[in-house]
Order: C-alpha cells, then sequence, then structure tokens
C-alpha cells in the first residue's frame, strides 16, 4: 500500500515513450517485461499503463497459465533476447523465486540472483524486484527487506518506497544503496484519489529517516528557521534565500513549504523576487530567540 507497483509502472511508462524521470533528453523507447502474481493484468495493471500513458505495444507478458516464471526460468531469458527487452520487472520477489526456495536462506538466495545479474549483463537488461518491508522499525533501511539480507547485497541499486508520516498522500522514492553511480536524490510524489499519480520534485531527508518518520519534519524544521534568519533584518531576495538553502541541503520544494507555513510574502521588484516576513514577524522572532533555534545553518559541520 506505499506506491511501490504504482511508481514503477509510472516509470515503465515513462520508458516506454523514450522518456526518463530527471531528464528532458528523449531517449529511444523501450520494451518491458512485466511480471505480477498479485494484480490481475486485464482489471488493474492495463488500466494503470493506460493512465500512465504508457505504450502498452511495448509492455509484455509470459503466459503463465499454465506454469508459473520464476527466477531461473529459461523462458525469462528467452523472452529478453526474442523481445530485445530493456527492463524486466518481477512483482514481488517471493512469487517468482520458485517453490523449492526459501527466501529467509542465503545459500538458496545467492545463486538465484548470481544468475539474475548474469543474464541482465548478458543483454544489457535492468531487472527490477519489488519487495516488501518487513516490521521491524528499528532496524536500519538496508536490513527492512522481507528474506534474506543477500537480495540487497546482490543487487547493484536498492530503492525504497515509503509515506510522508506528515502527509499520508506523499510517498517518497529514496535511494538505500547505490554501487555503480552515486546515489539518486530522493524524489517525492503524490498518491490521491482526486489527482491519481503526480510528481512533486525532491524531498529532504534519508532512508532511515524517512522509515523512521523523521526525515521530512526535521527538515522543514530546518528551513522554518532559515528563512527566519535570513529574514529577520528585513527583505531578502528569493535567489540568495534558495541559494543558503541549497547549501544547507534543503530542497526548494521544502523552502517553499516553509514559506507558506510562515506566511513569508513575495513582491516582485525591478530586481526580481524580495521575500519578507509578516506583519507577525517580532512575535516569530521573539519565539526563536526564546527557543534558542534563531541560528543559522552551518554547512562545515552539516545541517
Amino acid at each position: 500500500g506505499e506506491g511501490k507497483t504504482t511508481l514503477v509502472l509510472h516509470l515503465a511508462a515513462e520508458l516506454t515513450r523514450g522518456e526518463m524521470i530527471g531528464t528532458e533528453e528523449k531517449q529511444e523507447p523501450v520494451t518491458v517485461i512485466y511480471q505480477t502474481a498479485e494484480d490481475g493484468l486485464a482489471d488493474t495493471i492495463k488500466p494503470r499503463l493506460i493512465a500512465a500513458n504508457a505504450d502498452c505495444s511495448k509492455v509484455l507478458v509470459i503466459d503463465e497459465t499454465e506454469q508459473c516464471v520464476s527466477m531461473t526460468d529459461g523462458r525469462l531469458e528467452a523472452a529478453i533476447q526474442q523481445t530485445d527487452a530493456r527492463l524486466v520487472i518481477l512483482d514481488p520477489i517471493q512469487a517468482y523465486l520458485g517453490a523449492a526456495v526459501d527466501m529467509h536462506r542465503a545459500n538458496e538466495v545467492r545463486p538465484i540472483m548470481s544468475h539474475l545479474g548474469s543474464i541482465a549483463e548478458k543483454y544489457g537488461c535492468a531487472i527490477v524486484l519489488i519487495g516488501h518491508m518487513n516490521k521491524a522499525s528499528g532496524q536500519k533501511a538496508s536490513y527492512r527487506g522481507l528474506g534474506s539480507i543477500d537480495f540487497a547485497a546482490a543487487a547493484r541499486s536498492v530503492l525504497i518506497v515509503a509515506r510522508d508520516r506528515e502527509n499520508p498522500r506523499v510517498r517518497v522514492m529514496i535511494h538505500a544503496k547505490s554501487s555503480l553511480a552515486p546515489e539518486g536524490k530522493p524524489v517525492a510524489f503524490e498518491l490521491d484519489k482526486d489527482n491519481g499519480f503526480r510528481y512533486l520534485g525532491e524531498y529532504d531527508g534519508d532512508a532511515n529517516e524517512l522509515l523512521s518518520g523523521s526525515g521530512g519534519k526535521k527538515k522543514g524544521k530546518l528551513a522554518e528557521e532559515l528563512l527566519l534568519h535570513e529574514l529577520r533584518e528585513g527583505a531578502k531576495s528569493q535567489k540568495e534565500i534558495l541559494a543558503k538553502a541549497e547549501e544547507c541541503g534543503i530542497s526548494k520544494r521544502t523552502i517553499d513549504a516553509a514559506k507558506k507555513a510562515l506566511g513569508v510574502q513575495s513582491e516582485k521588484t525591478p530586481d526580481g523576487w524580495f521575500w519578507s516576513l509578516s506583519e507577525d514577524k517580532d512575535a516569530r522572532l521573539q519565539e526563536c530567540k526564546d527557543k534558542e533555534i534563531l541560528q543559522p545553518c552551518n554547512v562545515e559541520q552539516g545541517v
């Protein structure tokens, strides 16, 4: 219920159109193989793909009517080879391990992951496995996946999708591991019955903060403190404030939310946009002084 399948279907839809989140460059549309054991293809998956504007002619499924597909099934490699697929999605992991494999045993999981890795490398195809989180809320993000730690250990990239506790409609995709490239910035998206799916932009926090429910809330408070500090003497240019926020590791989305929460006013001048505190600024500043939080960000020491 966190939005993992919805997100991955939107990513697949973008790839079938030759697009990818985070870049305006058009790419060659790709073929996607999507296997799911949790949702109906006709009544759930295809309507979601259509809603995401996918080219459904490029989303293929291996027929499991008579025999279920497994990660070691020769049909998986054959399908990649025959269709030149560039993305394979298996949702969820445990449904495609095979009946004889215990997902909690490293010695049984490791050879399967190694086999998948060799297929991915051989055909230049990304393989995405969707898994569920366990209930051990005190553990680090890398240990929260169901089953053996070898799933995460063998994967080159591990992404976590979770809710923002402060706003349940907002979900976040965040890197927990990235072995072959720098970690991507966390991305927030919204799921709600009226507007459906939409990207919201960058999100502040790491995987452990997100899972503990403290990520967005912590950075939101820092953003408010930053605005109060920067505007304590009067109006200041939006450009300056956003530059300072970037130095402190605070995204524009978070600073905009803090601006709204504090009632910060915007005014356009010949020199650009300027921000200022509202009429109750003295009360807000005094509150900050009382709490001893009116301090600038210290970039060298970390926010």
